[in-house]
């Protein structure tokens, strides 16, 4: 693999192939994501899930017994989980996209402290569905700006970014 089209990703590293888009995991934050998420998000939004209805229980019970306060903190901690859920349903974890199935792709820069900057990569799936594959890039604790200046300057060379 060309060592020009590659640049480090929040749990590895994406590489750009005149073909494909390949992410390969790496080191132990890699190896902690295979084997909590594996390939599909399904299990992700399960456990979000399972977390939402836990919450609404807790409110709806705290309400019951007389509370204010609590009802209304797990109820929104509830329907975010919720929001989350309907926002990820159409996200995949492939790490491999065919660049003739990439329909868009989109820079998000990093809200400095809160998020990291990220790819959104708009593609179509075997089964013909529109699926967004997120790249996130590396953090400002480990050499993100950096990282995210070289990872820009690639998906710009290879045209690939379509808001930028």
């Amino acid at each position: 693999m060309d060592n020009e089209k590659t640049f480090k990703t929040k749990t590895g590293f994406c590489h750009i192939l005149p073909d494909k888009i390949v992410l390969t995991r790496d080191g132990i934050i890699g190896k902690v994501t295979t084997v909590s998420v594996g390939n599909n998000i399904s299990r992700i939004l399960i456990i979000y899930g399972g977390l939402s209805i836990g919450l609404f229980y807790f409110a709806f019970d705290n309400y019951r017994n007389g509370q204010i306060a609590q009802p209304i903190l797990f109820g929104f901690l509830g329907v975010y989980l919720v929001y989350g859920i309907v926002n990820s349903i159409n996200n995949s974890a492939t790490p491999i996209i065919d660049r003739q199935k990439i329909k868009e792709v989109k820079l998000k820069k990093a809200i400095v402290g809160l998020t990291r900057s990220r790819f959104e990569v708009l593609f179509e799936d075997d089964q013909g569905k529109v699926k967004k594959r997120l790249i996130m890039l590396p953090g400002s604790l480990t050499n993100g700006q950096t990282e995210t200046e070289k990872a820009i300057k690639i998906m710009r060379d290879e045209k690939l970014i379509t808001n930028c």
